[in-house]
């Protein structure tokens, strides 16, 4: 399944359009390695996420090409999350 894909059905990103500039932006990792929204993610890869100051770590559990709201939070596990003190000015979020 694709990165962008999974980051909208799984709701860590509302929109694909969105988690598209996110990963075009760099701040999204797999497996510790720079990510396009085109990539292809399988169960068990990690992901670390920046938003903002804040870094999410969470490890993909199950794929699927539709989820319903509930079922969603059961997609991923999320190992950590921690908050930046410094942000560097190409990643603030302007869309406030």
């Amino acid at each position: 399944m694709r990165l962008d894909k999974f980051l909208k059905v799984s709701r860590l990103i509302k929109r694909r359009t969105l988690a598209k500039q996110v990963a075009d932006q760099g701040r999204i990792t797999v497996n510790g390695n720079k990510a396009k929204a085109s990539s292809v993610i399988k169960e068990n890869d990690e992901l670390q996420i920046r938003f903002g100051q804040k870094v999410v770590t969470v490890r993909i559990d199950r794929l699927k090409e539709v989820a319903k709201k509930e079922e969603a939070a059961n997609m991923y596990t999320i190992l950590k999350e921690e908050k930046l003190e410094k942000v560097e000015p190409e990643f603030i979020d302007d869309e406030a």
